[in-house]
């Protein structure tokens, strides 16, 4: 006769504490592909298949495993914007920003595995796409740094799966980055039930890239042999630097302007907010840079900051050959330092060396909605003075570029810690260089123009954005329903 003998508490607490080592173990090791995803410059491959070890993980969990794991791996994750969101801000911010990024993730993970595990269908591969693309949505439209660091951008240098962005704005292209992880773990969880939805990503995934590669062949209508140029310096005129180094600094950008118009540069543009300047300096400066422009023949777009008694303004000026009077535009999104400046809201469109081109400062372009405003009022490039803080230079450069695809125009960038970018219509880099300090950079590249292509992206995109708020708001209803009805 024998007997079964009873399990101890202490193997059984053993046995738990092992079982909670290896969770702690697969979160972290989980959250590693998401910290090369989540960062200032992702690794643009990676962001196909970083969130199908996490998502797997769920998808195989108690809830509340779930809700543990994902928080682990979100926050393991988006430490990868520790370093840069602490140049912009208090300490206590950016872990409260960082805190909402993680419970984002994980309310999204936990809803992906409510809906796939109650559900059951090849249909609920579109859940955890949906849902990001409408927290994307709601973040561009409500917060005040929009949807800085989208996962769509991470594929600006993909240019045929860019294209997308042509059609369907960021949030087409968005829906696709996370559509493709959604599949993969649905089909590592599920196996062959889920093979019908992998074959429709896939197929849908091969035809985005052929399309994105057959528009590629199309040339940008471009001014036949223009050239334009860009100049950066790094150091910043602060009114407590001394004369003679704020003089150098003006002196030196005085020479990198001739130097490009004898290179053959019809216009130059510098960054933003050289210096911040009384409204008898910004004058003088003003003179100074109209007669340069007069003098070469050619335009010259550079930005300052000018204080008077209504406050601090950001501009960019643009100084024309003929000797006119400078159009003045004033930035309209303002970034965390500048909580004291005063927002502009009117647009600038110029006819430039041939080409209607408008102005914009550095923030500005992040928005979707700014960039279609310019490319509703018929804009064929963009001269855009710039000022990143080195971590963010490939993305800020980035988001710029894509606001060219979404509405057909190229796009001229001159950006202080940050890169000196110049590219066309479809995303194509034309030239690129780095910043540097003084004696700085400076860089001649052809002039980018405008595509024929109809502007689809700049109706579709909002709307299919807020169809994927509609449609996730709908899963939401469903899931309470479904809930309240278990309820006696």
């Amino acid at each position: 006769m024998s007997a079964t003998l009873p399990v101890t508490p202490l193997f059984a607490n053993a046995a738990t504490h092992s079982r909670r080592l290896l969770q702690l173990v697969a979160a972290i090791a989980a959250g590693v592909p998401l910290y090369l995803m989540l960062g200032p410059q992702p690794v643009p491959w990676l962001v196909w298949c970083a969130p199908v070890p996490v998502l797997w993980l769920v998808l195989r969990s108690s809830r509340r495993d779930a809700a543990g794991t994902g928080a682990l791996a979100a926050a393991v994750g988006l430490s990868s914007n520790l370093a840069y969101m602490s140049l912009l801000m208090p300490l206590t911010a950016v872990l409260a920003a960082l805190a909402f990024k993680a419970l984002l993730w994980v309310l999204v993970l936990l809803l992906t595995r409510r809906v796939v595990l109650r559900y059951r269908s090849n249909w609920c591969v579109l859940t955890y796409p949906l849902l990001w693309v409408a927290i994307d949505t709601l973040m561009a439209s409500l917060l005040p740094d929009g949807n800085w660091g989208s996962l769509a951008y991470s594929q600006a240098d993909q240019l045929p799966l860019l294209q997308v962005v042509a059609f369907a704005g960021v949030p087409g292209l968005l829906f696709l980055v996370c559509l493709v992880p959604s599949a993969l773990a649905l089909l590592l969880a599920g196996g062959r039930q889920h093979a019908p939805a992998a074959i429709a990503t896939a197929a849908l995934l091969a035809l985005a890239w052929a399309g994105g590669a057959y528009r590629l062949q199309a040339t940008p209508a471009a001014a036949p042999g223009a050239l334009v140029g860009l100049a950066v310096i790094d150091d910043f005129l602060a009114p407590q630097m001394p004369p003679a180094l704020a003089q150098a600094v003006w002196d030196r950008y005085a020479q990198q302007v001739a130097q490009l118009a004898g290179q053959g540069a019809t216009v130059v543009l510098l960054p933003e907010k050289i210096a911040t300047l009384s409204p008898d300096a910004a004058v003088a400066l003003q003179q100074r840079f109209g007669a340069l422009a007069q003098r070469l023949g050619i335009w010259i777009a550079l930005g300052i900051a000018v204080q008077d008694q209504q406050g601090r303004r950001n501009l960019a000026l643009l100084f024309s050959p003929d000797g006119a009077p400078s159009v003045s535009y004033q930035k309209h999104h303002l970034a965390p330092p500048e909580r004291d400046f005063l927002a502009g809201s009117a647009y600038q469109l110029q006819s430039v060396a041939g080409q209607s081109m408008g102005l914009a400062v550095c923030k500005d372009m992040h928005f979707a909605a700014f960039g279609h405003a310019y490319g509703a009022a018929g804009a064929q490039a963009m001269l855009v003075p710039a000022w990143d803080f080195g971590l963010d230079a490939w993305m800020g450069a980035r988001m710029t570029l894509v606001r060219g695809v979404e509405n057909g125009y190229g796009v001229v960038r001159a950006s202080r810690k940050g890169l000196l970018t110049v590219s066309d219509a479809y995303g194509r880099v034309l030239a690129e260089r780095a910043s540097s300090s003084l004696p700085g950079s400076t860089l001649l590249a052809p002039m980018p123009g405008r595509t024929a292509a109809a502007p689809w992206a700049r109706w579709l995109g909002p709307l299919f954005g807020w169809l994927c708020v509609a449609a996730s708001a709908l899963l939401l209803a469903l899931l309470l329903h479904a809930r309240l009805r278990r309820q006696p």
